[in-house]
């Protein structure tokens, strides 16, 4: 049997670390060694599912791009419906929007506006929390779908970035922190 020091040990050694990208001075976390191992990224979903397996989570939102590669495999896991949450304009039907700035720039992200609902118990997942605007913008989605948040899972955290105070009390779980 593994011990949980001994899976995160895995899951730790697959990321890789890429200076400079996407720019001078940024540390990149790639998550593709993992992607390709089915075992570890096995582990990795059920590292990101299975804390909230009695949560009764209705709903899984995932983050463009990397976000929707976990996010549906833990929406599966957790017999939970995926949403996406999109680029602006990628979404062809009515959607609210939220603005956020990120590490090295700002964006939006997109939500259908039927996606949720005030019954909707949500979990976010995505790859990496750096900065927090991401995450907290997903948050300030769900929350003006009216539906609950349960919290929010990342496979990454960079602790030096300090992400967590931009979230506010949302309850955050990271399998791997860098």
């Amino acid at each position: 049997m593994r011990t949980t020091d001994d899976v995160l040990s895995r899951l730790h050694s697959a990321i890789a670390s890429v200076p400079d990208f996407p720019s001078p001075g940024v540390l990149f976390r790639d998550i593709t060694p993992l992607l390709a191992d089915p075992a570890l990224f096995g582990l990795a979903v059920a590292k990101l599912a299975d804390p909230v397996r009695e949560a009764q989570v209705t709903h899984v939102v995932a983050i463009e791009s990397r976000g929707f590669i976990l996010g549906a495999p833990v929406a599966l896991a957790l017999d939970a419906a995926f949403v996406p949450l999109r680029k602006p304009g990628k979404l062809p039907r009515a959607t609210h929007r939220v603005g956020y700035a990120l590490e090295y720039g700002e964006d939006a992200l997109e939500l259908h506006r039927d996606a949720l609902t005030p019954k909707s118990r949500v979990l976010i997942v995505d790859d990496v929390l750096a900065t927090g605007g991401t995450l907290a913008a997903a948050a300030t989605l769900v929350r003006t779908a009216g539906a609950r948040l349960v919290g929010a899972h990342v496979l990454i955290e960079l602790d030096a970035l300090g992400g967590r105070a931009r979230v506010g009390d949302l309850p955050v779980r990271s399998v791997l922190r860098y």
